[in-house]
């Protein structure tokens, strides 16, 4: 337990996001900046590593709201946390097959991981795509950011509200060298942050994505100065229910959360609701939240996939198929992720919400 306490960076207490901020992406220790966490030798797998076809799905709705945007000359697309980097490989691919998209664009990948932008630079060799680990050197529009998982990797921040007060959850070293849990008296600023949302109205129990948010006003204020829009697609719920999310995963188990501190990933449940209400605060407008499910389906994933199984052999077939039953079903993915849409456009007609 004594290594533990070089996550508290000679600090005796920290809130839940700051400790997990310094255990996710502290650049020397961080969970992010030395290990790959992605497959099956990792300790997760996301949807693109499931299947090619998901990220075919992104890549012909990017084309789609590039046409709803009025096929502007130029496009900045921005993935978000791009991972490994396959979803945005698939997606060269098949913009590869769009001649004047493919003209039309110039491709991002947001990431603060130099480890991971080394992976990722060795899957993706191609010189219209640029990193970044700011906005500022994007200045003319339209904008499409996307990400996929990456908003429920952001820490939080959680109170407790008990006899008309706010408690901030904090972790702390003790006299024995363990990390304990504290709860103090929330600053005045948080109070007044999580009053402003209805949604966290009422609850005993709250998880609030500070730094999250501060991530997503930026992106806010590209998408209105240069139009467009941003996709986010995640692990997470509509209707919080007074529930600690927060979850660590170690070779695709559960692992318990202040165990194999900065080997294992840390993640929480996202509180769609929460960002339709931030985003719409913010003059964006917001399509309604959908999941997984039913996004892929009205993108047209099952009969993509129809198509391209008729050139394959059975067990490819069983193979196709049974990745996508993962995507889609409600036991699964299918309803546990959602997606949901911010956008500023003359047209709100952006496929996959209907």
């Amino acid at each position: 337990m004594k290594s533990n306490s070089k996550f508290f960076k000679n600090k005796k207490l920290l809130p839940v996001d700051e400790f997990f901020q310094n255990v996710l992406y502290d650049r020397e220790i961080g969970y992010y900046s030395k290990k790959h966490p992605f497959g099956k030798k990792g300790d997760f797998i996301t949807a693109p590593k499931i299947s090619n076809l998901f990220s075919e799905m992104i890549a012909i709705w990017i084309i789609s709201a590039w046409q709803n945007l009025g096929k502007p000359k130029h496009l900045n697309i921005i993935e978000l946390g791009p991972g490994d980097g396959t979803l945005t490989k698939i997606l060269l691919e098949v913009f590869k097959k769009f001649p004047d998209f493919n003209s039309a664009k110039k491709i991002y990948l947001y990431e603060i991981s130099n480890f991971l932008k080394k992976v990722q630079k060795k899957k993706i060799q191609d010189s219209c795509v640029k990193w970044i680990k700011n906005f500022k050197y994007i200045n003319d529009g339209p904008v499409i950011f996307f990400g996929n998982e990456f908003f429920d990797a952001m820490p939080i921040k959680q109170f407790k509200y008990e006899k008309s007060i706010f408690l901030e959850k904090n972790f702390q070293i003790n006299k024995k060298r363990k990390i304990e849990t504290v709860f103090k008296n929330a600053s005045k600023i948080d109070i007044k942050n999580i009053k402003s949302y209805s949604c966290l109205n009422k609850l005993k129990f709250i998880e609030f994505p500070k730094y999250g948010l501060v991530q997503l006003k930026k992106i806010v204020k590209k998408i209105l100065k240069l139009k467009g829009c941003l996709l986010l697609i995640d692990y997470g719920y509509v209707k919080p229910s007074n529930k600690n999310t927060l979850q660590s995963i170690m070779k695709h188990k559960y692992n318990y959360l202040l165990n194999n501190l900065g080997h294992a990933d840390i993640t929480s449940h996202v509180n769609f609701e929460l960002l339709k209400e931030f985003f719409l605060k913010n003059n964006l407008k917001v399509k309604k939240i959908v999941s997984q499910q039913k996004f892929l389906k009205n993108m047209g994933i099952l009969n993509r996939a129809d198509i391209i199984s008729k050139k394959m052999k059975f067990r490819d077939q069983s193979n196709m198929y049974l990745r996508l039953k993962r995507l889609l079903s409600s036991k699964l993915m299918g309803e546990l992720f959602k997606v949901t849409l911010a956008y500023k456009a003359k047209s709100n007609k952006f496929f996959g919400f209907n």
